[in-house]
C-alpha cells in the first residue's frame, strides 16, 4: 500500500469520526432544547388555529384565540367562548409542532382576573365542574382561590327575582366556563 493510499484512508476515517460527532452533538441539543418546552409554549404556538382540548369536564373544540399564564379561551364551533383553566386540561390536540417560549400572545394576567372581568360584564355563564356539574347564572364574587355564581336561567337577566340559589365553586374545581349567548 502507498503512503498517498494510507494518509488518503486515515484522512477519510478522521472526517467520519468529525461528522459522527457532530451529529450526535446536534441531536444532544435539540433533545436538550425540545425538554425546555412546556405544553403552554406548544399551545401558545398554535394561536388562531384550531385545537381540541380534552378537560375532566369534556371536549372544549375550537379555534384559539387568547391566552393567559394558567388559561386559555377557545372559541368552540357553534358553540361561543369557552375558558378552560390549565389544571383542567387532560389533553390537547391539533397543536402545531412550534412552540412560543416567550408567548408575545400570552396575557401576563392569572385567572383571577379574566374572572373578574367576566363578573364585572356581569354576561351569564355556565360554569362546568370536574364533578360533572353544570352551574349556570352570573359570577357575582371572585375570591383568592374561588368563586360564587349566582344561579338563574341563562336566557334570564341577573335579577334578585331572577335568582334560585348561589354556588360558590373552588377554582381547582372548575373545568371549563362558557359563555351562555
Amino acid at each position: 500500500m502507498r503512503w498517498e493510499e494510507l494518509f488518503g484512508d486515515l484522512e477519510a476515517q478522521l472526517v467520519e469520526a468529525d461528522r459522527q460527532e457532530r451529529e450526535a452533538e446536534a441531536a444532544e441539543l435539540t433533545r436538550h432544547e425540545r425538554a425546555q418546552v412546556g405544553w403552554l409554549d406548544r399551545v401558545a404556538g398554535s394561536m388562531g388555529e384550531s385545537i381540541s382540548c380534552m378537560t375532566s369536564a369534556g371536549a372544549v373544540d375550537g379555534r384559539l384565540v387568547d391566552l393567559g399564564r394558567d388559561w386559555l379561551v377557545v372559541d368552540e364551533f357553534g358553540r361561543g367562548s369557552a375558558i378552560v383553566p390549565v389544571h383542567s386540561v387532560v389533553s390537547v390536540g391539533g397543536l402545531s409542532r412550534r412552540s412560543d417560549q416567550s408567548p408575545t400572545h400570552a396575557r401576563e394576567f392569572g385567572l383571577g382576573v379574566a374572572l373578574r372581568a367576566i363578573s364585572r360584564d356581569r354576561s351569564p355563564v355556565g360554569v362546568y365542574d370536574s364533578g360533572g356539574g353544570v352551574w349556570v347564572g352570573t359570577i357575582d364574587f371572585v375570591g383568592h382561590d374561588h368563586l360564587e355564581v349566582a344561579l338563574h336561567p341563562g336566557d334570564a337577566v341577573r335579577r334578585a327575582s331572577a335568582v334560585t340559589g348561589r354556588r360558590v365553586i373552588p377554582w381547582s374545581s372548575i373545568a371549563v366556563i362558557r359563555r351562555i349567548s
